[in-house]
C-alpha cells in the first residue's frame, strides 16, 4: 500500500515538472467541455495506455521497442491531424486523405457528436494517443517501479503501480483542465467566439507534435527551471517506511549485489564512441560511471556538466563512461540512442545496458546516476539526481590526486 501511495503521489509531482509541457496542449484541447464526456475519458485512456506499455515493456522483448516506436509514430499523426484541424477546420474539411479525415473526425466527433458514447470513444482514443507519447521525468519513486519490473519481472504488480503513478498524473490534470475550462467558458461568453481559441490550441498542438517528432523537447525542456520534484519524492522515501533499494525485490524475491568495487561490463555489449572497455583496462583509472537515458530531463541537465568534466580531465587520468539504461520501449532502439548521443554532443564511451545487467550490478535506483571509482577499481563516492555539481567535481580532483596524477586542473566548471 505504501508503494502505491508513493506512485500516486510521484504522479501527481508530475505536474511541476517540464515533463508535462509536451502533452497540455493536448489535454487543454478539451477545456471548457463537459467533464465527463471530454476530459475523464482522455486522461484514463491516457493512463491505461502509459501503464500497458510499461507492463508490455517487462513482459516482451525488442519487438516491444519497435511496436512502441510505430505506436509513437502512429499517435504523431493522429494528434498532428486533429491539430490541423482545429487550426484549419475548412481545409481540412476538403482534404480526403484518411488519416487527416480522421484527426477532423475526432474533432467534429467530440463536439458535435449526437451520441454521447462517441464524444467519449472519440476522446478515450486521444487519450491512448497522448498516453504512447508522454514520457514523464524518471524521478526516484518511477525509477524505483520501472527498473525493479525490468529487473525482476512482475507484470500484475507493475501495472499496479503504473497505473497508481498515471493515476496521480491524471488527477492534477482534471483539476487543471476544469479550472482551464471555467476561464474558457468565461471567454467564450465575453468574446462571444471560439474561433481563435481553437486556433490557438491547434497551434499549440502542432507545436507540441513536431518538437516530439523532432525530438527536440529535451533539449528544450532542459531549460526549463521548474520546480525540483526530485527532492520531494527523496524526502518522501525518506519518511514513508519503504527501502527504496528493496522495491525492485518488492516484485518478486531477489537479493541485488553488494555495491564495493566496479563491476564487469558484460561480454558482448554494444559500446559507442569506443571499443569495448574491461575493467583492466580501466585499472589506474579514475573513472566516473554516469547511468542516464536519452529522453530522461533530468539527465539531460546534467550532460553538460558530464561533458565539460570528461573535457577538462580527459588528460589527466579521468575516463568517463556513459550506462544507457533505457526507461521507455522507444529507448531501447540503438539507432534511436546513437543519434541521441549525437544531438547531445557526447563523445565519451557509452556502453548499452538495455537488460539492466550493469544497473544491477551497481544496486542502482535512480536516473541519473554517478558513481566514482577510484584508480583501484573501489567505488568511492555516488551522486543521484541533478545537482550538487561542485562536490561531484571535487571528488574527482582528490581521486586524480590520491592517483598521483599531478597537475591535476583547479577550479570548477561553468557550463
Amino acid at each position: 500500500m505504501a508503494l502505491l501511495l508513493l506512485a500516486f503521489v510521484a504522479g501527481a509531482l508530475t505536474i511541476l515538472s517540464p515533463c508535462i509541457l509536451p502533452v497540455l496542449p493536448f489535454v487543454f484541447t478539451g477545456a471548457g467541455r463537459p467533464f465527463h464526456l471530454r476530459g475523464l475519458p482522455l486522461l484514463v485512456g491516457m493512463a491505461l495506455s502509459f501503464t500497458a506499455v510499461g507492463v508490455l515493456a517487462v513482459v516482451g522483448g525488442s519487438w516491444v521497442g519497435r511496436a512502441h516506436q510505430f505506436g509513437r509514430m502512429a499517435a504523431l499523426l493522429v494528434l498532428g491531424t486533429f491539430g490541423l484541424a482545429l487550426l484549419f477546420p475548412a481545409v481540412a474539411d476538403r482534404l480526403s486523405q484518411p488519416l487527416v479525415r480522421l484527426g477532423q473526425g475526432l474533432s467534429r466527433r467530440s463536439d458535435q457528436a449526437r451520441s454521447s458514447g462517441a464524444k467519449a470513444a472519440s476522446s478515450a482514443l486521444l487519450g491512448v494517443a497522448i498516453g504512447l507519447l508522454w514520457a514523464p521525468c524518471a524521478g526516484p519513486i518511477l525509477g524505483l517501479v520501472l527498473t525493479g519490473a525490468a529487473l525482476q519481472g512482475a507484470p500484475a504488480s507493475t501495472a499496479l503501480l503504473l497505473l497508481a503513478y498515471a493515476a496521480g498524473a491524471s488527477t492534477c490534470l482534471a483539476i487543471a483542465l476544469l479550472a482551464g475550462g471555467r476561464m474558457a467558458n468565461i471567454l467564450r461568453r465575453s468574446l462571444q467566439t471560439t474561433a481563435w481559441l481553437r486556433r490557438a490550441l491547434g497551434g499549440a498542438v502542432i507545436i507540441s507534435v513536431g518538437a516530439i517528432a523532432l525530438g527536440l523537447e529535451q533539449a528544450s525542456l532542459a531549460r526549463f527551471p521548474l520546480a525540483d520534484t526530485n527532492a520531494v519524492e527523496k524526502t518522501l522515501l525518506a519518511k514513508i517506511p519503504v527501502d527504496p533499494r528493496a522495491v525492485a525485490t518488492a516484485l518478486a524475491a531477489s537479493p541485488l549485489p553488494v555495491l564495493g568495487t566496479l563491476p564487469p561490463f558484460p561480454k558482448g555489449a554494444v559500446w559507442l564512441n569506443s571499443p569495448p572497455l574491461t575493467r583492466d583496462q580501466l585499472w589506474g583509472k579514475v573513472v566516473l560511471v554516469d547511468i542516464w537515458t536519452y529522453s530522461c530531463i533530468n539527465c539531460v541537465r546534467t550532460l553538460p556538466h558530464v561533458r565539460a568534466w570528461a573535457q577538462k580531465y580527459k588528460d589527466h587520468g579521468l575516463v568517463v563512461i556513459g550506462v544507457h539504461a533505457p526507461e521507455f520501449p522507444f529507448e531501447r532502439d540503438l539507432a534511436n540512442v546513437r543519434e541521441a548521443t549525437r544531438k547531445l554532443g557526447i563523445t565519451y564511451p557509452v556502453v548499452i545496458d538495455n537488460d539492466f545487467a550493469i544497473w544491477k550490478a551497481f544496486n542502482n535506483t535512480y536516473w541519473p546516476a554517478f558513481y566514482f571509482i577510484d584508480t583501484q577499481g573501489r567505488i568511492r563516492g555516488t551522486h543521484f539526481g541533478e545537482g550538487a555539481y561542485a562536490k561531484s567535481e571535487k571528488t574527482i580532483q582528490q581521486l586524480l590526486r590520491e592517483g598521483g596524477f599531478s597537475s591535476v586542473p583547479a577550479g570548477l566548471v561553468k557550463p
